[in-house]
């Protein structure tokens, strides 16, 4: 006997149209040939996905039905109810032994409907101790519409397996007991998968409008650093946006952090940042009248300021970015759904215009916000929950009439016994006089929410605050005379705060807002997505061109994660203090600004150092890999910057050697240098970096460079002979002392070792 399950996932509205159809098909697939049960069974866990069931007395008759007009007639009736199909949506069966090892159970309990809310209160308990049972895979539960007859669908990795956890008599109370009633009697059916081609194509189960490498939902920052890093690689990419217009007002991230203009110089798009915005200088504190603190951040080890730039323009300058290198935002189009199997993504997008369109990629990204679709249909869960604060603020783009430091950032704190029980953060803007300005809210919008908590977000069932609002909040906080006018804007938020349980499902990804929310303290959101983003693009571009490592996109979650729980929650702990660590005001603002920032526990990096402190005092693997100066190579009438030779879009070998290095050692450079760019496909440029007192060797490749001012040297700790390989995203992918090409080798295994 032959079991066929396929499963189809209907558009909302249309179950019943589903199950209507199923029962007009159903008497035509009974009259075949062969045929021995036809069933509609619908999964409890997703009330719009149906598995249909058939069962055939022999390959000849399940071949007859495949081929023949009934099953075709039944895929152009369902096709316009149901979402495109994966490729891994058809399961063949065999009641006796088939392909491989592993096994299907079906085990069918009878529920009586009086009892349905005992059993489904059981079930979830039961599925999560099976879980622990050595050889189990997973389940779904099953029920037959309208009937009292469940279907506990498990698939286990071996026969032998199954077997030994039913033989232990007490797995009944040990896994079970929450619904061991119900298993009193049952009907239990064991299938192994066939060796059987797959369905055949009616050419409209893949039938879609346009297909791509990389789909990414959500044009903020976070969505326009995906699209314009994969399109810098000639990755094919569609970036949506469900916003018809871009935003034309100051009402999100302003501060641009040291790191992120570092990227931004990476991209081409660090000059016109600088000329749009303006320079914060420093941070100043007040409590209670009296100025606390102040940090100067112009600090000259800096590669860039911090910039005050307000994210419309940020967003402008990445879309101008993107535009040149041929991709524009497709704007009015909303993702409503998505499925993914094996080999990629197809997801369903609703038009401006009304109408839906259909894309098929290799992957997709959801850069979509604090309200994100992917994460809600990927069902992604916030660790330890949603958290809000319960106050309501307001925020203001307005000019203040005072005698501040100019170009600094402005925290003005009221306490009462230590405790803080008002704040005024304003942040300076271009213009003479121009702040964004956040307080709390007054207390008559509280009242509007009926006590209540607000939307999250900026919420627009809230009347905008008014200047007169802006004004009452400087006199409780402002030296005294401190006078507002120009309102250009306000509005009240609510401040969330969490991180999602996993970044990546399969092959659909989140990144900024989508994977984590914060407090604005410090300004990380959209920092913090700009990285996320930096991290992911370089590894989804070596994936979707076949050379990765299957482990490499693993990495994004293994590294982004733990920066953005950090980060959270550091930003939740600082939120209502005056933010400052005074032992050590320096290391934090360089923390702040993700300049410390380290993958140095990702499983893809690493070193070969001997003798142990050798390199101690460079950067580490995982390390941001710091600039260095004075770099003469030949041809060149200027000095160069180490960045001029890693900067681009592909990872950089950097070898050194210095007068006491063996010769031998220093040739052999020549051929690891084309080693690795065969190893890697391509995506390594290789230098020869050689102290002032080097001899040059005669060589073509790799180009040699030499450290004139020995800036290298003191920023990589090297001497002798030493490598340092740079990734893509400018961290520290892998050192050694001395040179260790079979070391190198293993490294690049965990890259690429996906390459031919």
């Amino acid at each position: 006997m032959i079991r066929t399950m396929s499963r189809i996932r209907a558009w909302p509205g249309c179950e019943n149209a589903v199950e209507s159809l199923w029962r007009s098909f159903a008497g035509q697939i009974g009259g075949l040939p062969g045929n021995l049960l036809r069933d509609l069974l619908v999964d409890t866990a997703d009330r719009r996905s149906f598995v249909v069931v058939t069962e055939w007395a022999d390959d000849a008759a399940l071949r007859g039905y495949e081929n023949g007009p009934v099953a075709r007639r039944f895929a152009d009736a369902v096709r316009p109810l149901c979402e495109t199909a994966g490729a891994d949506s058809y399961r063949v069966m065999h009641s006796e032994h088939g392909a491989g090892s592993k096994i299907y159970v079906d085990v069918e309990v009878t529920v009586p409907a009086d009892r349905f809310a005992e059993f489904e209160r059981g079930y979830p308990e039961v599925a999560a101790r099976v879980a622990r049972v050595p050889g189990y895979l997973r389940e779904e539960l099953l029920r037959e519409p309208g009937s009292d007859i469940f279907h506990i669908f498990a698939e286990w990795r071996s026969e032998a397996d199954f077997y030994r956890w039913i033989g232990n008599p007490a797995h009944k109370h040990e896994e079970a007991g929450p619904i061991a009633p119900f298993l009193l009697e049952f009907r239990r059916r064991i299938f192994h998968l066939a060796p059987h081609p797959e369905k055949p194509s009616t050419g409209k189960e893949i039938d879609v409008d346009t297909t791509t490498d990389v789909l990414i939902v959500g044009a903020g920052p976070t969505g326009l650093t995906v699209a314009v890093e994969l399109a810098r690689r000639g990755i094919d990419c569609r970036l949506i946006e469900k916003r018809a217009t871009p935003p034309g007002q100051a009402d999100k991230a302003i501060g641009v952090h040291c790191r992120t203009m570092e990227i931004w110089e990476d991209q081409g798009i660090a000059r016109d940042a600088m000329d749009a915005g303006i320079w914060l200088t420093g941070q100043a504190v007040f409590v209670n009248g009296e100025e606390t603190c102040r940090l100067s951040w112009e600090l000259p080890e800096l590669p860039y300021a911090h910039l005050g730039l307000p994210q419309y323009e940020t967003e402008r300058l990445l879309t101008e970015r993107l535009a040149t290198l041929g991709v524009r935002p497709r704007r009015g189009a909303e993702l409503i759904s998505f499925t993914q199997d094996g080999d990629g993504v197809t997801a369903t997008l609703a038009l401006a215009g009304g109408g839906k369109e259909k894309v098929r990629a290799k992957y997709l990204v959801g850069c979509d916000g604090a309200h994100s679709k992917v994460r809600e249909l990927l069902g992604l869960t916030f660790t330890g929950g949603l958290g809000q604060f319960p106050q309501l603020f307001m925020l203001g783009d307005v000019d203040v009439d005072w005698d501040m430091p100019k170009g600094h950032l402005l925290r003005l704190m009221h306490e009462t016994d230590g405790q803080m029980d008002n704040m005024l953060v304003c942040v300076p803007l271009r213009g003479e006089t121009r702040y964004r300005i956040a307080t709390l809210a007054p207390p008559r919008f509280f009242a509007q929410t009926g006590g209540k908590d607000a939307p999250p977000g900026f919420s627009e069932e809230l009347a905008e605050p008014t200047l007169a609002d802006v004004q009452t909040a400087l006199g409780q906080l402002a030296p005294p005379g401190t006078r507002a006018s120009n309102l250009r804007w306000s509005s009240v938020f609510r401040i969330s705060h969490g991180i999602v349980d996993r970044y990546r499902e399969g092959r659909v990804f989140v990144a900024g807002d989508a994977a984590h929310l914060h407090p604005p303290a410090g300004g990380q959101g959209m920092n913090t997505g700009i990285q996320d983003a930096w991290n992911l693009a370089w590894k989804l571009a070596l994936a979707v061109r076949g050379i990765a490592t299957p482990g490499l996109l693993d990495s994004y979650e293994t590294e982004r994660r733990p920066e953005g729980e950090e980060i959270v929650g550091r930003a939740v702990r600082l939120a209502f203090t005056d933010e400052l660590d005074r032992n050590d005001l320096k290391r934090q603002f360089l923390q702040e600004m993700s300049l410390l920032l380290s993958y140095s526990d990702s499983p893809v990096v690493g070193e070969s150092v001997s003798p142990r402190r050798a390199l101690r005092d460079g950067p580490k693997p995982g390390d941001r890999a710091p600039d260095a100066g004075g770099l003469h190579r030949r041809g060149v009438g200027h000095r160069l910057r180490l960045r001029d030779l890693t900067r681009g879009t592909r990872h950089t070998l950097l070898v050194y050697a210095d007068a006491s290095a063996d010769e031998a050692a220093v040739t052999a450079v020549e051929k690891l240098s084309a080693d690795v760019r065969e190893q890697a496909s391509g995506e390594i440029d290789v230098y020869l970096l050689l102290s002032p007192e080097a001899r040059t060797p005669w060589m073509l490749d790799p180009p040699t460079v030499r450290d004139a001012e020995d800036s290298f040297r003191a920023a990589y700790g090297v001497k002798g002979t030493a490598l340092y390989l740079i990734r893509p995203d400018g961290h520290v992918g892998f050192r050694s002392r001395p040179i260790d090409a079979d070391a190198l080798k293993n490294h690049l295994n965990l890259v690429f070792g996906g390459a031919k």
